[in-house]
């Protein structure tokens, strides 16, 4: 998982005095969203009653380049021990799949560096292409998981250092990528720092990343948490690419994951391609959007809070009915929704969710116990709230049972909704 330090040179206390990306000052603050410990910070039973590190959590924005971001306060070494996994989604393994075969069109038989491989997911699609590939994860227990399925990681955090140690020990990469772990990073100069030692010099850095665009548009405010301190504009990666001799030579919107992401393809200046018509369609998109307008914050802001109130107002309605409600996603956005929304144990019974490391502990902050996916038909919740909101489409799928039985889902997101 990606490279994280005990207090980043632009923070200072619970905000950023200039934006991470572009270095313009002063990003504004539009969601100040109170106090939360990291939302991976899963408990154990035995620590239920001892207190954990809370952070603020103060949304600001850059208006210069729309890049969202938080400043980066998670201690050193957070991510040597992690429970996300992508495998746990059906949807990930055919998009790894398919993004697989892209990255084999680029690198040939050249290497492949994935940073922040977690299980291996992708690495294995690659593999099965017949690539080179080699993982970058600081996280033993992920690490062991990508060995099962035959993936070679290199047990580190990213820097410059180790950087510098795999290309002397293994050669250029010809392809970088990285996903869903760009957004982890609180020192971005000092990570592309290291990207430009270890890219080959016709090599390509493929970013697959949430974008802002779909964070604003659909209120996505549950995105940003202390693991994830950005949601990037493609504007903000170019500006941010520019620094290091490297330019946006292609772009692709992914609206099927994780709530809306893009696919950034980035290459060196002295290796030159011509952009595709995709990343003007893009920044221009971005543009037209009031991206780098104050105005579009501050209504984002007020459709968070009236969003909180007509989740809360549903869910008493439910409770009035004297139903039982269980929330379905132990996942970290779920937890920034749920503790700033106020949504605990009188809410909700339990949680369930598909990962086995989680299973047995409790929500960070609300302390709510966390259950295998069966505890739905043992315990027979008539309401899901649903957390993982961003793959309800296939929780629905899956959830035939219950829906026969006559239980309903309550969506936060994009608008509070029962199905």
């Amino acid at each position: 998982m990606p490279e994280n330090t005990t207090m980043p040179p632009l923070a200072t206390n619970s905000t950023l005095t200039a934006c991470r990306a572009c270095k313009a000052p002063s990003p504004y603050l539009f969601l100040p969203l109170g106090d939360h410990a990291p939302a991976q910070m899963l408990i154990r039973p035995e620590d239920l009653d001892r207190p954990q590190p809370a952070f603020p959590l103060n949304t600001q924005v850059c208006l210069e380049c729309g890049l969202i971001e938080i400043a980066d306060q998670i201690p050193a070494d957070f991510f040597r021990h992690y429970l996300y996994v992508p495998s746990g989604a059906a949807r990930m393994h055919t998009h790894f799949h398919d993004f697989a075969e892209v990255l084999a069109g680029i690198a040939g038989e050249e290497l492949i560096v994935d940073i922040g491989s977690n299980d291996g997911l992708l690495l294995a699609a690659c593999n099965t292409l017949g690539c080179t590939t080699l993982g970058f994860d600081p996280a033993e227990n992920i690490a062991e998981l990508a060995a099962q399925r035959g993936v070679e990681t290199f047990l580190a955090y990213f820097t410059p250092e180790t950087a510098a140690q795999v290309r002397d020990e293994r050669g250029p990469a010809k392809v970088i990528v990285t996903t869903n772990t760009f957004n982890h990073i609180g020192d971005l100069h000092t990570f592309m720092e290291a990207i430009c030692i270890l890219l080959a010099p016709n090599g390509t850095f493929v970013i697959e990343v949430p974008r802002a665009k779909e964070y604003i548009e659909h209120t996505e405010f549950d995105n940003i948490y202390h693991e994830h301190v950005s949601e990037f504009s493609l504007l903000s990666i170019a500006k941010l690419a520019a620094n290091f001799d490297l330019e946006v030579t292609d772009a692709l919107s992914l609206p099927d994951i994780h709530g809306g992401s893009m696919r950034v393809f980035l290459t060196r200046k002295e290796a030159p391609r011509a952009p595709s018509d995709r990343v003007g369609a893009m920044l221009a998109e971005e543009m037209g959007s009031g991206m780098l307008e104050q105005r579009t914050y501050d209504e984002l802001a007020s459709r968070v809070e009236e969003m909180g109130r007509e989740t809360r107002a549903m869910l008493d309605d439910l409770k009035a009915q004297g139903l039982k409600i269980a929330g379905y996603g132990a996942s970290a956005r779920g937890n920034t929704l749920i503790t700033h929304f106020g949504i605990d144990t009188r809410y909700l019974d339990f949680l369930v969710d598909r990962n086995p490391l989680k299973h047995g502990l409790y929500s960070p902050n609300t302390r709510i116990p966390i259950k295998p996916v069966s505890a739905i038909e043992e315990e027979a919740p008539d309401v899901l709230f649903v957390l993982a909101w961003n793959f309800f489409d296939e929780i629905y799928e899956q959830q035939e049972a219950f829906r026969a039985r006559g239980g309903k889902f309550l969506v936060p997101l994009p608008s509070p909704q029962i199905v």
